[in-house]
């Protein structure tokens, strides 16, 4: 029996960032990172970082839910960022940093809503969660350089200051999603 892969994209700030994490989760059996939701065909890097496009980083994830389940991805996805920041994570600030969930599934756009839902519901956070769930359109894979980022710069200023804090603290709260090292991860 042939397991069928699926597919989330998520936009959680950098994607230097989510991408290093999401490398490092058991059942994703890929991560690119990329650009969604914006009015620009086949944007770049420096469009994007203006905010004019309209467009998100993302990491688009493959994943076996054999392995992982959307619950699951959506769980790491939301202990790694912040979601009530508006168009922020830290010091990225721009419509392009927004906490977002693109979906191709209508299955996965319920498992977004009822886990904001419940986070909303028990309090998680102070402030409201400003994550938006919205269909994945105009979905471009950034450049060549960003691919595997962290990977291959984990000594870079930002992702020693930013994403490697971030990977440290999924492996320990999801130590049992932390699959064996890939990727240099």
């Amino acid at each position: 029996m042939t397991t069928v892969l699926q597919t989330i994209t998520l936009g959680g700030g950098c994607f230097w960032c989510t991408e290093a994490v999401f490398v490092c989760v058991k059942g994703i059996v890929d991560v690119e990172s990329g650009y969604c939701n914006g009015h620009v065909l086949r944007p770049g890097y420096s469009q994007v970082c203006t905010g004019a496009t309209g467009h998100n980083e993302v990491v688009k994830l493959v994943f076996d839910p054999g392995q992982i389940s959307v619950n699951e991805i959506l769980q790491v996805f939301f202990t790694i960022h912040d979601p009530t920041t508006l168009n922020q994570q830290g010091h990225d600030i721009g419509t392009q940093y927004r906490s977002g969930i693109y979906f191709s599934s209508s299955a996965h756009e319920l498992q977004a809503r009822e886990i904001i839902d419940e986070m909303t519901r028990s309090g998680v956070y102070r402030s409201a969660i400003v994550t938006e769930v919205l269909p994945l359109a105009n979905y471009w894979a950034a450049e060549d350089y960003h691919q595997d980022y962290f990977a291959k710069n984990p000594q870079q200023g930002y992702c020693a200051a930013v994403a490697a804090p971030k990977v440290a603290k999924f492996r320990r709260t999801f130590a049992r999603l932390v699959q064996p090292l890939k990727h240099g991860a």
